[in-house]
């Protein structure tokens, strides 16, 4: 007998799976990309962003913590490179959008504790990569921890969210 994938184990499809893999990583390059930081700094977002997917391996949600295990044995030790997007709004939109279905997808097919973990986790990625480097300042020294823009950017998704 063939072992079904940890997707099809949970009820998702191979696309809705892909939604929902797909979605950390994105989250994590809009909270970084929504305020321009610089290469460095935009690093260290990266590096804090892809710690926070990684601390999902380590959730009691079956959801998130095979989620978290597909992301990471993707990615191996990769970094992710310093992304600019030429269209950060639109990045951010995009991703609220797939957050959105994201959330449709959830409540028709996950179990609540599942989907509010999933949710959360999302959040507290956004969060930690808009709180691992300041924006502003001059040559690293001084700027805003959050800057308005990053604010923004997590109150919307908490919203969207629902957490």
């Amino acid at each position: 007998m063939t072992e079904q994938p940890v997707f099809a184990e949970l009820g998702f499809s191979d696309a809705e799976w892909g939604l929902l893999v797909g979605l950390p990583q994105s989250v994590l390059l809009a909270a970084s990309a929504v305020e321009p930081d610089g290469t460095r700094r935009t690093a260290a977002e990266n590096e804090a962003g892809m710690e926070a997917i990684t601390d999902g391996v380590e959730s009691p949600s079956k959801l998130v913590s095979s989620v978290a295990a597909e992301i990471v044995g993707r990615l191996h030790e990769a970094e992710l490179p310093v992304f600019t997007p030429a269209d950060p709004q639109s990045l951010v939109t995009d991703v609220l959008d797939r957050s959105r279905a994201a959330l449709d997808l959830l409540a028709g097919k996950a179990e609540a504790a599942d989907a509010n973990a999933y949710r959360h986790w999302l959040v507290t990625i956004a969060e930690t990569v808009v709180e691992a480097a300041s924006s502003g300042g001059v040559l690293g020294l001084g700027g805003t921890v959050v800057s308005e823009a990053e604010s923004a950017f997590v109150a919307d998704l908490s919203h969207l969210l629902k957490d």
